[in-house]
């Protein structure tokens, strides 16, 4: 069974920076894409950022490109995304993801993701 467990969230002022971290077990982690996903209370869910298993392709959404940076470390079996310029907008719950078919590009479709952690909350005060 695979488990995904986010850590990193907390309370942060507008501007300022966190890393979520999220921790694989139970397959071989570097077989596969990750995602990391965030929803607000109220919201859908919405794709942030993707990286492919190899951390060779990444992609963001528009709202957080040039200010979130996903990476992996596939000998650690984690992936990261590193939150700077935080703005109250992106307070959510983060979600990492990860894909079970093995594709060799990024996916930043939810729809396409096979297993979920449980999520780790950001809250950007103004």
């Amino acid at each position: 069974q695979v488990q995904l467990v986010e850590s990193g969230g907390g309370l942060v002022q507008a501007g300022g920076s966190l890393r979520l971290s999220c921790a694989a077990s139970g397959r071989a982690f570097n077989s596969y894409a990750m995602g990391w996903f965030r929803q607000a209370p109220g919201k859908e869910r919405e794709f942030v950022a993707a990286i492919s298993w190899s951390g060779g392709s990444t992609s963001y959404a528009d709202s957080v490109k040039g200010r979130f940076t996903i990476s992996r470390n596939n000998a650690k079996n984690t992936v990261y995304l590193q939150m700077d310029s935080l703005k109250p907008e992106d307070a959510a719950v983060y979600y990492c993801a990860s894909e079970s078919a093995g594709r060799l590009s990024v996916i930043t479709d939810a729809k396409d993701y096979n297993y979920w952690g449980q999520g780790t909350q950001v809250t950007v005060s103004s």
